[in-house]
């Protein structure tokens, strides 16, 4: 986390912790630390840790993506360009390579499409985080589908999750430049369906 990210994490604990009417002390108390390492929190001397912030924000009745400063859930998708667009940012992101597979008749009896990330590719550091979310999103939504997860279960650990990866940034870059005869030769196999 950078010095501002720290601040900012301060100073939400500080409005949260007041909102709720507790003074420094209460919430020392409250998380088992000093006095003096909550105003070093709400000061930003110190950083906060991913499990701390998890503990915050039960106590401060709040999520802990808010606390990082990371809003969740307001994209707005107005229509499937909206997603779609959000799919193409991913070819922005340094370090995370993917492949696209299209399985469709006269040679697979379904229509399927998905977007694959070798965890193990090592020119692409962030592969192997994308792996191991997705494997755990699958294993969640399995369970909480079925209603062995409860909603708040679910939604706890979606923030969780959330606040884990938002301290890990990622660089966007423009996708490499294509020449003209490539761009051609890609946007005549897509219209064609090969």
């Amino acid at each position: 986390m950078n010095k501002m990210e720290v601040s900012t994490i301060g100073e939400r604990i500080k409005t949260l912790r007041k909102k709720r009417g507790y003074n420094q002390k209460d919430l020392a108390n409250l998380l088992g630390k000093s006095l003096r390492t909550i105003q070093k929190y709400e000061s930003g001397e110190i950083e906060v840790s991913i499990a701390m912030v998890n503990e915050l924000a039960k106590v401060l009745d709040t999520t802990s993506t808010y606390l990082l400063g990371h809003q969740t859930g307001d994209f707005k998708f107005d229509s499937l360009s909206d997603v779609m667009e959000c799919l193409f940012q991913l070819e922005k992101i340094s370090g995370l390579h993917f492949s696209i597979e299209t399985k469709r008749p006269p040679h697979h009896d379904g229509w399927q499409c998905s977007i694959t990330f070798d965890g193990k590719d090592k020119s692409a550091e962030q592969n192997a985080d994308m792996c191991l979310f997705l494997e755990e999103w699958e294993n969640n939504r399995e369970s909480f589908q079925q209603y062995c997860m409860a909603k708040d279960a679910y939604e706890d650990w979606k923030d969780k999750t959330l606040a884990y990866y938002a301290s890990q940034g990622v660089e966007m870059e423009e996708p490499e430049n294509l020449d003209t005869e490539e761009r051609l030769k890609r946007r005549n196999a897509l219209f064609s369906g090969k």
